[in-house]
């Protein structure tokens, strides 16, 4: 298929794409920033996404500060620009504690998507079982946003508000990422019908550990079981304090899995994604759990 007609504008800079922004949302139209195009483009082919106009931030891509990745003050900064693959061969320039993002990133798409989609793209598109954005409610992301009103700090768990929305507004422009809770056991699974499809479930969880190495505590992040990537504090209660190993790990599993109500669509019914979580959680907390302290 093909999109419905759409005007298209190559910002300049960041001020010149808010002025597009503005200008476009002032006049009544529904303008679409785009960067890589991996996820919006194939929505408008198929007419599940209409824009009024894209404002393509390509051409920004030759600003060095939009595809950074820096550790600063503790947090690890990702310019908005960065591609899936940059970050994905990133290694030491990650740090300690974020060597979860790399590897999470074998899960997303087939490598000529990973190559041209960005950081930042991923997030304000808001898919429910994208990698970007359960990570960034598993680590306490900030997403920087520009526009009209100035600068402004959103946390993740005020990002997402259900299918494909986001707290971003019209006339505003993803310029970072910050990470800012490090996690050297954290681990990120999910299963999809093929590899590089979307995910029908999605988990990425975290162990908090003591100055002995016992458990503290942990979090548990599911993607495809709700309209927005969601925190499951049932399934939280179950690590703190607890034993780690094989029957803690399943319990939890099991507490995620009743403390959601999947939809049921052609990926699976509700009852199918319940039975996902279960294991999908008791597996990627063996993977943390295995990690230690190597990184």
């Amino acid at each position: 298929m093909k999109p419905a007609a759409f005007g298209y504008h190559r910002a300049h800079d960041v001020t010149d794409a808010i002025g597009l922004l503005g200008e476009f949302t002032a006049a009544g139209a529904e303008p679409k920033v785009i960067a890589g195009g991996q996820s919006l483009i194939p929505m408008m082919n198929f007419r599940l996404a209409r824009p009024d106009v894209l404002v393509d931030l390509a051409p920004l891509r030759r600003d060095p500060t939009l595809t950074a990745i820096r550790r600063e003050d503790g947090a690890l900064r990702i310019g908005a620009l960065t591609t899936h693959r940059a970050v994905e061969v990133a290694g030491s320039a990650l740090g300690r504690g974020f060597g979860v993002l790399a590897e999470a990133m074998r899960w997303v798409g087939h490598l000529p998507i990973r190559s041209r989609g960005t950081v930042g793209g991923s997030l304000v598109h808001g898919d429910a079982t994208a990698e970007w954005c359960l990570l960034a409610l598993l680590l306490d992301a900030q997403i920087v946003a520009e526009g009209p009103r100035g600068r402004r700090l959103i946390p993740a768990a005020e990002m997402f508000h259900g299918f494909y929305t986001t707290a971003v507004a019209p006339d505003e422009v993803v310029t970072e990422v910050r990470f800012t809770r490090p996690a050297p056991r954290a681990a990120l699974t999910e299963f999809a019908r093929r590899h590089g499809d979307f995910a029908t479930v999605g988990a990425a969880v975290a162990l908090d550990t003591g100055a002995s190495g016992t458990l503290t505590g942990g979090r548990v992040v599911l993607g495809g079981v709700a309209p927005a990537p969601v925190r499951v504090p049932e399934a939280e209660a179950v690590l703190a304090g607890g034993t780690p190993g094989p029957e803690l790990f399943d319990a939890c599993g099991a507490a995620a899995a009743a403390a959601v109500d999947p939809p049921t669509d052609a990926a699976g019914s509700g009852a199918y994604r319940r039975r996902l979580t279960r294991t999908l959680v008791a597996r990627a907390l063996r993977q943390a759990w295995e990690k230690g302290n190597t990184e």
